[in-house]
């Protein structure tokens, strides 16, 4: 028998008392309403807007900013920068407006447009299962939010939240096996993604070493075609109800092509300069935020004209090692744009040099690559899925942990 299970026969073997949110906590603000929930103490908490906060920063300070968003930097000031707007305590907070949340805090901070609350009574509610409760809820407490712009939550439906209160040897048990598994699951994500990003590495230092040859020339000399797509007129709407895949910049992102998120129709060829290109090409972004990122279509498609569509002479050179020699090659080719968005243009990707080994050596290199990129492309979908399996799991044991049989005999 574990010791949380023997806490529960021994404090609480018929159940437990459950209260309203309202009943046993102390939030900031108090709300416009008559009703006695919605009076609870007022705790005098004062908040800081953001642009606000931006400006009283100290990294070398140890008062926390209790920011609003899911995933923050974190950021500190100090006393005297915080001046009247510094609080200190053992806290719970979701934000007032934005995505919702809950963060636990235990020390001096200043905070952002928050709701905090404490417990009423930390002999009878703890700070930190009441953070791990409302957590649990979050789903719920998302319901409440509302507003077609930024959200704002419905604090009388949060308050309204019953909360169960066990004797606070459990809850206190409770928070250290939750803690625990908060530890893991951070060392556990910490370890995936450090093994991810260093595969990605070690991906990156072989692409770029694997290229001896110096027998270089221009990409042009080893195509039998180079063109560019088109856009087919956006005012026409049967140019876009087709069956004929039409790649966009913003899909190339050093990736094989299999399909397209949009299609167009015949007719938006033959009234455009969009083209049909066969499978097997190199496809380098000119244009926008992907300038520089290649990727290989396998299936025959047209595109935009921000594409350079290079259909490589297979007598000549493999395409999937110009693919792999244009890829190492990005920053490279990204500093040649010119203007904000630092585009690049067709004459600048034929004249771009590639080296040119024996079509034996670049099949070497390319079965080299491909191995890698397999084992990098497992891994990215693998350590994601892995961590998304372990949270699921402390979920599981979060809320199981969370919920008690209601006392009956009060």
């Amino acid at each position: 028998m574990s010791k949380l299970e023997q806490l529960i026969r021994e404090k609480c073997p018929n159940g437990v008392e459950y209260k309203k949110i309202w009943e046993v906590t102390t939030w900031d603000k108090k709300y416009n309403s008559t009703e006695k929930y919605m009076q609870p103490k007022i705790n005098k908490y004062k908040y800081l807007l953001a642009t606000q906060i931006n400006d009283i920063l100290d990294e070398k300070g140890d008062v926390f900013v209790l920011e609003t968003g899911i995933n923050i930097e974190k950021k500190y000031t100090t006393e005297k920068l915080a001046k009247d707007y510094l609080c200190e305590g053992e806290i719970v907070a979701i934000p007032w407006g934005g995505t919702p949340n809950v963060k636990y805090y235990n020390g001096k901070f200043i905070t952002g447009d928050n709701r905090i609350a404490t417990s009423n009574d930390t002999n009878i509610l703890s700070n930190k299962f009441l953070y791990y409760f409302l957590d649990n809820k979050i789903k719920t407490i998302e319901k409440f939010y509302r507003g077609s712009g930024i959200k704002h939550p419905e604090m009388k439906k949060v308050l309204m939240l019953n909360i169960p209160l066990p004797p606070i040897e459990v809850q206190e048990e409770i928070v250290k096996i939750l803690d625990k598994f908060g530890e893991l699951e951070t060392e556990l994500e910490t370890e995936l993604e450090t093994e991810l990003e260093t595969r990605k590495k070690q991906y990156t230092f072989w692409r770029k070493n694997m290229f001896f040859d110096k027998n270089f020339v221009k990409i042009k000399d080893i195509c039998k075609k180079i063109t560019s797509g088109g856009t087919p007129s956006t005012s026409n709407n049967e140019y876009f109800n087709g069956t004929i895949p039409w790649l966009r910049t913003q899909e190339v992102n050093w990736n094989i092509i299999t399909d397209t998120n949009t299609k167009i129709s015949h007719e938006a060829i033959l009234n455009s300069s969009a083209k049909i290109i066969p499978s097997h090409c190199v496809i380098v972004a000119m244009y926008g935020a992907t300038v520089g990122k290649v990727a290989i279509n396998n299936i025959p498609l047209s595109t935009n004209q921000a594409c350079c569509n290079l259909e490589i002479n297979d007598k000549i050179a493999n395409y999937k090692y110009v693919f792999y020699w244009l890829s190492s090659q990005y920053d490279y080719i990204k500093s040649l744009g010119r203007g904000s968005q630092t585009n690049i243009n067709a004459n600048i990707v034929k004249n771009l040099k590639v080296p040119l080994p024996s079509l034996e050596e670049q099949e070497r290199i390319v079965k080299i690559l491909d191995k890698f990129d397999k084992l990098i492309n497992d891994i990215s979908e693998g350590i994601p899925a892995e961590i998304e399996a372990r949270r699921k799991q402390y979920e599981y044991y979060r809320n199981k942990l969370l919920n008690f049989e209601e006392l009956k005999n009060k």
